[in-house]
């Protein structure tokens, strides 16, 4: 029998819920709900069949207008890990597909290449999540709680290496590099059914980082570092940008 891994499958959490800009999955960008533009961009990566784990119905009825795939999941998760492995298990219950793609609802311009190198960082037996990282090269971001930094042990010229630390804090310190921590994860199956068992740990609930629970329960992450840093679209000034930089 064959035992080699099944393709990946991406899932996208997404509700209506958001302080800055309310009804945000359905914000118009060029004639598609922003939720069916990161939809687009994640079959453009073609690792494997897309799901969109939506919190309300007018969210799941607009992916499914557009041609995608929709799961509508309890509206009251803590989390968006949390959505996602509720709708994984609905549309994989026989656990064919052992790795999962959680790809933020507020990425439009994500570009499909990012997704493909998160992926490969799987390929290391020893990692059970994957992140991105990117440079931070505008000097405001380095000192800005607002941006999580990643300390990534990566070699000059390297563009994977282990993850062991987030925060919002400036770090690591010395001369180097800093980076920016870009909030896209491919989980092992098994490393996401552990981590939503797990209550929220000591170090998450310091940064407000939910990422650090994987490491303080001992998953390993690594982090495959690109080049740029896809606009998350928190606000309307972020809309309209996200609108320039997806015009036709």
């Amino acid at each position: 029998m064959d035992h080699r891994p099944a393709a990946p499958i991406i899932v996208i959490p997404a509700r209506m819920a958001s302080t800055r800009l309310p009804g945000k999955p359905l914000a118009d960008i060029h004639g598609l709900p922003m939720i069916a533009q990161v939809w687009r961009r994640a079959v453009e990566a073609d690792l494997g069949p897309v799901v969109v784990a939506c919190a309300e119905a007018e969210v799941a009825d607009a992916v499914t207008a557009a041609g995608g795939r929709a799961v509508l999941t309890r509206p009251d998760h803590p989390s968006g890990s949390d959505r996602i492995f509720e709708a994984l298990g609905r549309v994989d219950p026989d656990g064919r597909h052992d790795i999962v793609v959680n790809l933020q609802g507020d990425l439009p311009t994500i570009d499909p290449d990012s997704l493909r190198a998160a992926v490969a960082v799987l390929d290391d037996p020893a990692v059970d999540i994957a992140t991105l990282v990117a440079e931070i090269t505008d000097p405001a971001e380095r000192d800005d709680p607002n941006v999580v930094k990643a300390a990534v042990a990566l070699a000059p010229g390297q563009r994977v290496g282990p993850a062991l630390y987030f925060s919002r804090a400036t770090m690591p310190a010395g001369d180097g590099p800093l980076y920016h921590h870009i909030g896209l994860y491919a989980y092992r199956r098994a490393a996401l059914e552990r981590f939503i068992a797990w209550p929220p740990g000591v170090l998450e609930r310091r940064e407000r980082l939910e990422q650090l629970r994987a490491l303080e329960n001992g998953l390993r992450m690594a982090a495959a570092r690109v080049d740029t840093v896809p606009l998350g679209v928190d606000t309307p000034a972020d809309l309209d940008r996200a609108r320039a930089l997806l015009a036709p």
